[in-house]
């Protein structure tokens, strides 16, 4: 953007409590947008509303084969129309910030030491046993489990349906140390969409120049932001695509078989003289 259009933004200052971001994130406007551009998750979080990071970052988590199928209950949790429920009220603690639902590694390994006070050793071995599914160690910890567990006065019967619950999970747990730092990067990209879109888009445009399908579900973005995007000028544009205002210069390089080299020595030989013709343009 810096380079686009000479705007400097220090990314370090974004708030990640933006509004503004929030509400074109929640109207699913994310194409472009790293990590929540598909059409998929552009609907879910249309649904979702994302309110905060930590949603952000359980959406990242749980787009992936196996935890999709969570989506839906955690989107009617978090919008209050579906019960949150914990098989024990020592695993609200853990799960509290993904309304009940076993999102990441992480929590993978908390609820073992919560339950059963596993070591955090313990808690990663086992989780890596889950995910390996090696039968023979996970039979050797069950009892382990279940005998941590009667120290909390929880009985086999429910030990054992938590244990169960936890190996469901731990197959295609997510890491949450590295879905946030995905969405801790989505959300500074979302911001740059939200406050300055007609420089982000030019910018996107940019560096996809030889993507022509791309460019052109660029312009209809830029068309639900009111933005135009105006027609290669022989006078005005560069190689690269620039924004001003409301306003979208096509860049030159982008028409095909048009390279970037050719553009540059337009733009030298125009300098801050306008072609009056055809003529004038090739004789320059």
């Amino acid at each position: 953007i810096e380079e686009n259009s000479k705007i400097k933004i220090d990314i370090d200052k974004i708030d990640f409590d933006d509004v503004k971001t929030y509400d074109m994130i929640s109207a699913g406007d994310t194409l472009a947008v790293f990590q929540f551009e598909s059409d998929g998750m552009q609907e879910y979080l249309k649904r979702l509303k994302p309110s905060n990071l930590e949603e952000l970052t359980a959406m990242n988590a749980l787009y992936r084969p196996g935890p999709m199928d969570n989506i839906p209950d955690f989107i009617e949790r978090k919008n209050g129309r579906q019960n949150i429920e914990y098989l024990h009220p020592l695993m609200e603690k853990v799960l509290k910030t993904t309304y009940g639902i076993i999102v990441y590694q992480e929590q993978v390994m908390q609820l073992v030491q919560v339950i059963a006070d596993f070591s955090l050793g313990q808690a990663d071995i086992l989780r890596r046993a889950m995910g390996k599914k090696q039968i023979a160690y996970m039979d050797k910890m069950k009892p382990l489990f279940v005998q941590g567990a009667s120290q909390h006065n929880i009985d086999e019967k429910l030990a054992l349906e938590i244990f169960d619950l936890i190996y469901k999970f731990a197959d295609y747990g997510f890491n949450k140390s590295h879905s946030l730092a995905y969405s801790y990067l989505a959300f500074q990209t979302a911001w740059l969409k939200a406050h300055y879109p007609t420089e982000f888009l030019a910018s996107v445009m940019t560096s996809l120049l030889n993507d022509q399908n791309q460019i052109v579900a660029l312009i209809d973005e830029a068309k639900k932001f009111n933005i135009k995007v105006v027609p290669p000028d022989i006078n005005k544009s560069t190689a690269n695509f620039f924004g001003s205002g409301k306003t979208i210069f096509f860049g030159m390089a982008g028409i095909k078989n048009v390279g970037v080299a050719a553009v540059n020595k337009i733009v030298e030989a125009r300098s801050n003289k306008p072609f009056t013709s055809i003529f004038d343009f090739i004789e320059r």
